[in-house]
């Protein structure tokens, strides 16, 4: 629990700055990096087995070891990096710390799994966002127009600024990260099966 506790603080700080700021700072993320791997190193150094340990051990600590708190950090770095060379203005730099940051606290599986579940809800909330804003038939008939002129002429054309403007839908990733994190570490998808 120490390292949900940590995790979930700094997710709180990160998913408060992005909202109000559109920021995600780096006195949040890289404090977080060092902190996740000085907890798992002294876990493991001091020998607590964090994973197959007994109820008492894996519940106070709550914490991957060493190795894997590492391969996380650099699993989940990766993975945020391929998205901002190819998405970019999608993802920001602070993205790829914070989901760095949630790689090192959680290790890899888990890590991985937070940050796809970060995805799955911040790709939800820009659709609600969306609908919100224009309506669904509006975005349904677009949506048809486009594929309609597709498939006459056989390919893509160029919208025009009026048509782009719901595509920039601000997006939020630190608060979807909090609940990624969550919906990981409270098992909340194994509870409800």
């Amino acid at each position: 629990m120490v390292i949900t506790v940590v995790l979930v603080g700094l997710l709180l700080v990160s998913a408060f700055t992005d909202i109000r700021q559109h920021k995600i700072y780096n006195w949040t993320t890289y404090p977080g990096i060092i902190a996740a791997l000085a907890i798992s190193g002294v876990a493991t150094w001091l020998g607590a087995d964090v994973i197959n340990g007994s109820e008492p051990q894996v519940e106070t600590f709550g914490v991957s070891n060493w190795p894997d708190s590492l391969f996380g950090l650099l699993a989940c770095g990766a993975m945020m990096i391929v998205c901002y060379v190819f998405f970019p203005g999608g993802v920001g730099g602070g993205d790829v710390k914070l989901v760095a940051m949630i790689g090192a606290f959680l290790g890899v599986m888990s890590g991985l799994e937070a940050m796809l579940w970060t995805f799955v809800i911040g790709g939800c909330s820009a659709l609600i966002s969306l609908v919100w804003q224009f309506g669904v038939w509006t975005l349904v008939v677009r949506s048809v127009q486009v594929a309609w002129y597709r498939l006459r002429l056989g390919s893509a054309f160029e919208l025009n600024e009026k048509e782009r403007e719901p595509l920039k839908t601000e997006l939020f990733l630190a608060p979807s990260a909090l609940l990624g994190v969550i919906i990981v570490r409270f098992q909340l998808v194994e509870l409800l099966s």
